[in-house]
């Protein structure tokens, strides 16, 4: 058998340098993962970031994006960080109920809105631009995750039932929320219970009371006012929702 030449023993040399290489970048990849990944769920657990350490999740996730694992990113984002922070929120209020259930809601949702929704936008800055944005990924996990995977229906219907102003402004915040691909079965139920606390209310099959569905709502433009006309059995209900359509240049008429 004859011996390799140099130039096959050149190439096996730089074969090994290269799969070294690629060993590393993969290593120095996970560490990055990993330390996101920690930063991440330290923010939902109210543990907070130590200092500067914000800006070094900014670079870990720059550097991330420059490598073959920046395509799985959104994946990433969705399936961990998201999920698990969203299911370590829920755990704390998930059995309770009534009353109880919706005083625990308000406190949850005032902290990941003024407190980790913020942070993860900050974490994230980088990706900023990118479709679906982090905001709105983490608004519909937490639509899908805390709102809808809890009793807050039959809280909120309760007779005596007391709803505190932010479950109002979460229920409001996550109807803007939309997915690419439309109207869903999910979006349908966080409808179903607005109309538990807002009324009337405009969905997207129509107009409800508290008392069931209008028969037919119009709206009605005039260059004065503008009106929205609602008509159910027999009634005309009128909300009134400007004065004036032009605000300069009719006082002469």
């Amino acid at each position: 058998m004859s011996s390799p030449s140099l130039s096959d023993l050149g190439k096996r040399e730089q074969a090994a340098l290269d799969e070294r290489g690629t060993q590393q970048r993969r290593a120095c990849s996970n560490a990055t993962w990993n330390s996101i990944h920690n930063g991440v769920i330290a923010v939902f657990q109210r543990k907070g970031l130590p200092d500067h350490e914000l800006y070094n999740l900014n670079e870990g996730v720059r550097q991330l994006l420059k490598t073959e694992l920046g395509s799985f990113f959104t994946e990433y984002l969705q399936n961990q960080l998201l999920t698990k922070g969203m299911v370590i929120l829920r755990d704390k209020i998930r059995f309770y109920e009534g009353q109880k259930l919706l005083d625990t809601l308000a406190e949850t949702w005032d902290f990941f809105f003024s407190d980790v929704l913020p942070m993860l936008q900050a974490i994230f800055y980088p990706v900023q631009g990118k479709e679906p944005s982090v905001r709105q990924l983490a608004l519909l996990h937490f639509r899908n995750i805390i709102t809808l995977n809890i009793k807050l229906e039959d809280a909120l219907s309760r007779s005596r039932a007391r709803v505190p102003p932010s479950i109002i402004q979460m229920l409001l915040i996550l109807q803007g929320v939309h997915e690419s691909k439309g109207v869903t079965e999910d979006y349908l139920k966080l409808e179903s219970l607005i109309q538990k606390v807002v009324s009337p209310y405009l969905g997207t099959y129509g107009l409800y009371s508290s008392d069931g569905p209008f028969t037919h709502s119009s709206c009605i433009l005039g260059e004065y006012n503008c009106s929205l006309i609602c008509l159910k059995k027999d009634q005309v209900i009128s909300f009134q929702i400007c004065n004036r359509f032009l605000q300069s240049g009719r006082s002469e008429e």
